[in-house]
């Protein structure tokens, strides 16, 4: 949905120069036809299993963006109170929202058990016993699903890797019995079902294979203790091509591996996308403020950094970032200008506020404006005060229109929860 028309890059029908006119940069900019297609594509690809697809709201939870995928029919992964108020708040189905996270506190537990989620995800033992306590004193009865740490090394980057030995996400796979023989004793908790997420941009269907072995295994050993389990949330972590010319491996390769281990067993299927949506639906827009040049090499700063995109600092993460117009495609007013190896910094005062290094661009100039590709999940979402910068706004681009969809802050609003 991003593409140059007559050297000009659009999102949809909208030139992204005029957003950025418009709104001022940096700014995200979201792609409402690309959020579907990629729902739509989730839902073919594993339509052989029915599963319930809960987004996951972390890797992007503006309001507009939960709204247009709750009109999708889709479910909701959330991993805070924060996160459940926000589905909560647009209406969404209490009933196909999964409640997750390693940490929740009591107060997120009662909200959860209050407004009667579908699934709630128990990461320890204590935490079930914590439940156990809340729901009877609460009268709402907890649907739990407990979350395996399965033991299996997704090969993934160690910062989004969550299903290996010692990950912090969890219950080990051997302790599952015992959990399930204390979750027998107790009355106001349900155990319904089983969860794993073991990472994420996971490279080849072969993790969640071995991981849904160990499950349906588990699954067996329940019944032996008198656990009906019913339902296996698999999680997500499809992955995503973030650089130019790069290619993941399609989500019918994922589904081909997994949907045959789930056809016939009779469990309700319950699946976790949440960058495969939506990362590539999003572009950040910055603009060049200052070029210099050192060691070699260009260095353009721009409006934002990693406290806008805080990837590259924290993963090492890889954008492809291109200028919205494209000097390659000249006219006989303006030559073409050549390449150069140039650095794209932020304003951030750190070592690690890089949007990218070494990247072959057109000669930039102060004022030009460039976009970084693929910021639509874990962008927003991800961005902080740091510095005391006011965080962008959000953009939803809808055909040949595009609306605010969540406003800039000022620097008013960074001191007004503050006293002195």
């Amino acid at each position: 949905m991003f593409n140059y028309r007559e050297a000009e890059l659009y999102c949809e029908g909208v030139r992204l120069a005029d957003v950025a006119a418009q709104v001022g940069t940096p700014v995200y900019v979201y792609s409402k036809a690309r959020i579907e297609e990629n729902y739509k594509a989730v839902a073919q690809a594993f339509a052989q299993i029915n599963p319930l697809i809960c987004y996951a709201v972390k890797a992007n939870s503006n309001l507009a963006v939960l709204t247009l995928l709750r009109d999708l029919d889709s479910g909701f992964d959330v991993v805070s109170g924060g996160e459940l108020h926000r589905v909560m708040s647009i209406a969404a189905d209490p009933q196909r929202v999964a409640f997750a996270g390693a940490g929740k506190t009591e107060r997120e537990m009662v909200y959860a058990l209050e407004c009667q989620v579908g699934e709630i995800n128990i990461e320890s033992a204590q935490e079930l016993e914590a439940l156990e306590r809340l729901a009877a004193g609460n009268g709402h009865p907890a649907r739990v699903a407990l979350r395996v740490n399965p033991g299996i090394d997704p090969h993934t980057h160690h910062h989004i890797s969550t299903g290996h030995a010692g990950s912090k996400f969890g219950i080990d796979v051997e302790q599952i019995p015992a959990v399930l023989q204390q979750a027998a004793q107790y009355t106001h908790t349900r155990v319904e079902g089983l969860h794993i997420h073991i990472g994420s941009q996971i490279p080849t269907p072969q993790p969640f294979v071995e991981a849904l072995h160990k499950l349906l295994d588990l699954v067996q050993q329940a019944r032996g203790l008198g656990v009906t389990i019913n339902a296996l949330d698999i999680g997500g972590g499809f992955p995503m091509a973030y650089r130019e010319g790069e290619t993941a491996a399609p989500l019918d390769h994922f589904a081909r591996a997994i949907v045959p281990l789930l056809q016939g067993t009779g469990l309700q299927v319950r699946v976790e996308p949440g960058r495969r949506i939506v990362a590539d639906a999003g572009v950040l827009l910055a603009q060049v403020q200052f070029v210099k040049h050192s060691a070699g090499r260009r260095i353009a700063v721009t409006d934002a950094g990693m406290n806008t995109l805080i990837r590259p600092a924290l993963y090492e993460a890889y954008h492809t970032i291109i200028p919205i117009t494209d000097q390659q495609q000249t006219s006989d007013q303006q030559p073409a200008t050549s390449n150069e190896l140039t650095d794209i910094a932020g304003p951030i005062c750190e070592s690690s506020d890089y949007l990218g290094r070494e990247r072959i661009l057109p000669s930039v100039q102060r004022g030009d404006i460039l976009a970084v590709l693929n910021a639509g999940a874990y962008g927003a979402t991800m961005a902080s005060n740091y510095n005391s910068q006011p965080r962008p706004p959000e953009v939803l681009v809808e055909g040949n229109t595009f609306r605010v969809v969540r406003r800039r802050e000022t620097w008013n609003d960074l001191t007004q929860f503050e006293l002195t």
